[in-house]
């Protein structure tokens, strides 16, 4: 019998030959190990970039949110201070609920996970090892990064020190020497290379376990699921404890100055209140699903009954919040009124434009360069020539206008006065969110509109482009009008415009500082200074830079909400062909 054996077509080895085993790197497994390192690499520039520019800024504001000091960077530790000082207790009240929703989306994520393997009969819960591994190590990272962090601000204070001193070396032979000293000092390194050596055994981890489950295209899939969820899992249980805390500090703060909190009472009754809201809104979506007109008019007057509740229940809200920085609460207020009063004009405008450019008219190429041009106008120069045109002076442009029409001249720009407080009259009181947009504020309305108008228009009419006219028509052939066009197949085609138009304007509109600042006035006594203005003089007039951040941080929050929100209506009316 022969001591050979055949392994391919007529190539044979040898019985006593030792065949090599295979590479990491070979076979098919390999190539596509090869071929996803590959992708890493090219994707780290991307990565550092969006680390620098993207998260680096957000978590270091986070981080200088919970110091204090004025002029300086580096300040004393405050905890949520800074978020008290700014909307009051509603600042532990929100820090619940964001740890809470950190909870919820870390459940849902786990859930979907087990229905999806379930479905498809996958076992992927070995995943857990290396998620688990792999969070422990990112959060070791954090760790190190805000412990490093501080001490590489403090550079600065000590090059000026050691100037000052007599030293003979140069900046940036200082700036290495300290950077040096403090990388290398016992506990950075412990921290850093504890982070890093963790990191290194989840990636081994995660190796080795995708080796040992059985292959499934979802693995990946249900590891960035894991791993999404322990993150959320640890940043929920980190803001519950650092709020929880809080509120044992100002408890304990208060009680030894002889004061009365309410922190826990406001908390339960106001996430009472947004519980009944929210089970009302279920009832009431559930309403509509019942063949019986009895089941259905219970159903809506349950509703009812609980929103009532609700109501009386979020009410406790403004007194949860008097303790705020009343000068924030009106620059939101301000930015709520510049966003509702310039959208949706903006919108009208721009499709009323884009459909009249639509059509085969000439010298359309003309009138949409035209229109864009306010778009693409430097905004300080721009505001500027607004400046002139609505000054408060009896002389100026607009003024001599409206005189010459027969009416008084206004304050425009200078006027503080609310333009419904305007309309009715002095002598009736209106609450303040009622009074209505200062007509300060309405004149960079009016700038934000004749900006915008001319984008949006060219996204419009793109949007238009792409409607096929076919549709048109056939709509023409079976009789609909104009107008029947325009509501069934030209606004339902238009809906994925008109959604990212909406997230473009909110987001624009609650950033919006270089026009607002060039026209504030300081007759206005505040009532146009949005929310980023009011951020900007915290950290340029008053130097202080930890409640900036804050400032910042909630309007990222508030920012996100509107976000989400309009991405909850969009998913049920935004057709995509």
């Amino acid at each position: 019998m022969s001591d050979t054996i055949i392994t391919s077509g007529s190539d044979t080895v040898p019985e006593n030959v030792t065949m090599p085993k295979a590479g990491l790197f070979a076979g098919r497994q390999g190539r596509k190990l090869r071929e996803a390192l590959l992708a890493y690499v090219f994707l780290l520039p991307a990565f550092l970039i969006i680390f620098t520019f993207g998260i680096f800024p957000l978590a270091f504001s986070v981080y200088q949110s919970t110091l204090k000091g004025l002029n300086k960077i580096v300040g004393t530790y405050d905890g949520i201070g800074n978020y008290v000082k700014a909307v009051g207790d509603l600042a532990y009240i929100l820090g619940f609920w964001i740890a809470f929703f950190c909870f919820f989306w870390a459940i849902r994520a786990l859930v979907l996970v087990w229905r999806e393997a379930k479905e498809r009969a996958d076992k992927p819960w070995l995943l857990l090892i290396p998620a688990g591994i792999m969070t422990s190590g990112i959060v070791l990272f954090v760790t190190f990064f805000f412990r490093f962090l501080p001490e590489v601000l403090l550079i600065a204070n000590a090059i000026r020190t050691a100037k000052q001193g007599g030293a003979q070396e140069s900046t940036s032979q200082l700036f290495r020497q300290y950077l040096y000293e403090i990388f290398f000092q016992t506990q950075m390194q412990q921290a850093f290379w504890t982070s890093i050596i963790v990191l290194l055994v989840s990636a081994v981890a995660t190796y080795l376990v995708f080796r040992a489950i059985p292959r499934s295209p979802r693995s990946s899939h249900y590891f960035g699921s894991l791993l999404q969820a322990a993150l959320l899992l640890v940043g929920g249980t980190a803001l519950l404890w650092f709020v929880w805390s809080s509120v044992q500090l100002a408890y304990t703060q208060a009680l030894e100055n002889g004061e009365e909190l309410q922190i826990w009472a406001q908390t339960v009754t106001i996430s009472a209140g947004f519980v009944l809201l929210g089970l009302s809104w279920l009832l009431w979506r559930s309403a509509n699903h019942r063949s019986s007109n009895l089941s259905m008019a219970w159903r809506l007057f349950a509703a009812m009954v609980l929103i009532a509740g609700a109501w009386l229940l979020i009410a406790e809200l403004p007194l949860a919040a008097a303790g705020g920085d009343k000068d924030w609460f009106q620059g939101l207020l301000n930015t709520f009124y510049y966003s509702a009063g310039s959208i949706p004009f903006q919108f009208a405008i721009s499709l009323m434009l884009a459909t009249f450019l639509f059509q085969n008219i000439r010298g359309k190429t003309a009138f949409r360069m035209i229109y864009f041009l306010p778009y693409i106008t430097p905004a300080v120069g721009a505001a500027a020539v607004f400046r002139i045109l609505f000054s408060g002076r009896v002389d100026a442009p607009i003024n001599r206008i409206i005189t010459a029409l027969g009416m008084q001249p206004l304050g425009w720009l200078n006027e503080p006065n609310g333009i419904f407080q305007m309309i009715v009259g002095s002598n009736v009181d209106l609450p303040a969110w009622a009074v209505g947009p200062s007509l300060s504020l309405v004149v960079i309305i009016i700038f934000g509109i004749w900006t915008f108008v001319g984008f949006n228009t060219v996204i419009f009419l793109a949007g238009l482009g792409a409607i096929p006219s076919e549709l048109y028509e056939a709509a023409s052939i079976d009789g609909g009008s104009r107008w029947a066009q325009f509501r069934h197949i030209t606004l339902p085609l238009l809906s994925p415009t008109i959604y990212f138009l909406t997230l473009y304007a909110v987001i624009g509109t609650f950033k919006a500082f270089t026009h607002i600042f060039v026209l504030r006035t300081p007759a206005a006594l505040g009532t146009a200074d949005t929310a980023s203005v009011v951020i900007f003089d915290a950290i340029k007039r008053d130097t202080r830079y930890g409640y900036a951040a804050a400032l910042a941080v909630l309007l990222l929050i508030i920012v996100l909400l509107l976000t989400a929100v309009n991405n909850r209506i969009a998913s049920k009316r935004v057709f995509y062909g």
